[in-house]
């Protein structure tokens, strides 16, 4: 039995983390400050689990929930690419010396492993498709540049001190728990909840930006392979986590209608400042080098998030 240290547990992947490795049999500590994070997210498993309501960027804090931990699963982050844009600032500071913060008190815990929570945004809106790891970035927001910096921190640690270090660039991962009422929530949160209640969901743009769209059961079993991929295969690299297909905005739209029963027309604003257009993975890295194979497709985990959200209202 492993402890596995989770920044940003009340998340909905942290949250989804922290339910698969209970299910596993494994220990589960876990830090959040709720700036994004949800309490309802922990409060069936909160028995069950070591929580510590901090803030990564409270140094004593990462060390004493660092302490004893085999394996350190950062999710925390101010997951927000319009957020970053009004406020760069505070998602540096979120973003960045957080997870310094973190890895400073990983590598000196002599924790096995540290996987952490990248970003598909880092390979900016170049033409290229699919996207592969040996892309030269290009990030367009604060919160892009932001989570690149984190990836080039876990690299550096691992080079330094030695302490492993894998980063997964998530691809828009989706599911039940995500919050729907922020602002800055995954667009299929929102559309779903909005159209299961009768409202018109806005896109923005012309609905022809395409996302590689991932069920989070996929992304948990990437963390968790992340974990115990040999080090000669996994230490110090950086993978993406998707599906390897992609999906517009329209489409997602059709097919959430048959799901939900909406009959309206969807809205639609002008485009966001920052956002990509399109986006698609190659995630052959990640099936020779952890092992991983997306095991829910699209339309399945769209199913299964329309069902829970539906569930959850009633």
């Amino acid at each position: 039995m492993a402890l596995y240290l989770i920044t940003g547990i009340g998340g909905f992947i942290g949250s989804s983390l922290a339910r698969e490795l209970l299910q596993r049999g494994e220990q589960v500590r876990g830090v959040d400050n709720f700036s994004t994070g949800r309490r309802e997210n922990l409060a069936p498993i909160l028995g069950q689990i070591d929580f510590r309501e901090a803030d990564i960027l409270d140094f004593d804090a990462m060390k004493s929930a660092c302490a004893g931990a085999d394996y350190v699963l950062h999710q925390a982050a101010i997951p927000s690419v319009p957020k970053s844009v009004l406020d760069p600032i505070g998602s540096n500071r979120a973003n960045i010396d957080g997870t310094v913060n973190v890895l400073v008190a990983a590598r000196d815990a002599k924790v096995k492993r540290v996987v952490f929570a990248a970003s598909s945004s880092a390979y900016g809106d170049t033409p290229t498709l699919p996207k592969h790891e040996s892309m030269n970035p290009d990030p367009i927001s604060p919160y892009a540049v932001a989570k690149l910096a984190s990836e080039r921190y876990m690299i550096s640690f691992y080079r330094c001190y030695g302490l492993e270090t894998v980063s997964l660039r998530y691809f828009n991962i989706f599911g039940p728990r995500q919050d729907p009422s922020s602002p800055y929530s995954g667009v299929l949160a929102k559309f779903i909840t909005q159209m299961l209640s009768g409202k018109q969901p806005t896109m923005f743009g012309d609905g022809e930006q395409s996302r590689d769209f991932t069920y989070i059961d996929n992304a948990v079993e990437a963390n968790l392979l992340a974990c115990k991929a040999p080090a000669a295969q996994a230490a110090g690299k950086v993978f993406n986590v998707a599906t390897g297909r992609r999906v517009t905005l329209n489409e997602t739209f059709k097919l959430l209608q048959g799901l939900t029963s909406y009959s309206g027309m969807a809205n639609y604003g002008e485009e966001r400042g920052g956002d990509i257009k399109h986006s698609l993975a190659d995630i052959s890295l990640a099936e020779k080098h952890l092992g991983y194979k997306p095991k829910v497709d699209f339309e399945d985990g769209l199913k299964r998030t329309v069902d829970w959200y539906r569930t959850s209202r009633s």
